[in-house]
């Protein structure tokens, strides 16, 4: 049995290790693959999504503050459509690209929590919650995106916006999102499945 000043440790050691695989991802070509569109499909919530089910609610919205500042950072550069956001709010994009984030990890964690409680398969649980934690990234940032920049005139003149009906939010939220939601599910389902599921019982054992 170990001792609690041991479990600590073990998991402010696997919060170090995300984090830093979330940063790979997220500096490199690893992390986000990019569009015509300017947007993305990202695979950097996965770090955050293991890391909810391995660490807990708190370590899930540390990590989300982490998925959430390295958006930010695209905004200067490195993401074209970050980039024109930028220039038109760039506090509304900061809560944008943090509040979501946190969010995720953070309600992404409590998922866990409740279904493990429930769950005699030792599977399901693991596998919903990915799956919850791909929709939830992309249902919060989306909501917050069009709260934000809908009614924002100079949003409505981005070109890709633009080409789409904007006169109808859920047109315009359809066609952002599009194939990627679906993308990002499947790969957060079988990725965070794999990965989240043999580090947590790892992780039980040395509690």
């Amino acid at each position: 049995m170990k001792t609690i000043s041991n479990v600590r440790t073990l998991k402010m050691v696997q919060l170090a290790l995300f984090a830093a695989i979330l940063l790979l991802l997220a500096f490199t070509p690893l992390g986000y693959i990019k569009l015509p569109t300017g947007l993305s499909i990202t695979i950097i919530g996965i770090p955050v999504i293991v890391g909810a089910i391995t660490i807990g609610p708190v370590g899930g919205a540390i990590l989300g503050a982490i998925f959430g500042l390295t958006s930010f950072a695209q905004a200067f550069g490195a993401d074209p459509f970050g980039v024109l956001l930028l220039g038109i709010n760039p506090i509304g994009l900061f809560v944008t690209c943090m509040v979501p984030r946190i969010l995720m990890g953070l309600f992404t964690g409590l998922i866990f929590k409740g279904l493990k409680k429930i769950d005699k398969t030792k599977f399901l649980s693991y596998l919903i919650t990915s799956i919850a934690g791909s929709l939830l990234n992309t249902i919060l940032f989306m909501s917050s995106l069009m709260l934000i920049f809908y009614n924002n005139s100079e949003f409505r003149e981005i070109e890709f916006v633009k080409n789409i009906n904007a006169g109808n939010v859920f047109a315009l939220v359809i066609a952002m999102v599009g194939i990627n939601v679906i993308t990002e599910i499947i790969a957060s389902g079988i990725i965070g499945t794999a990965i989240s599921k043999p580090i947590d019982m790892l992780t039980q054992k040395q509690s």
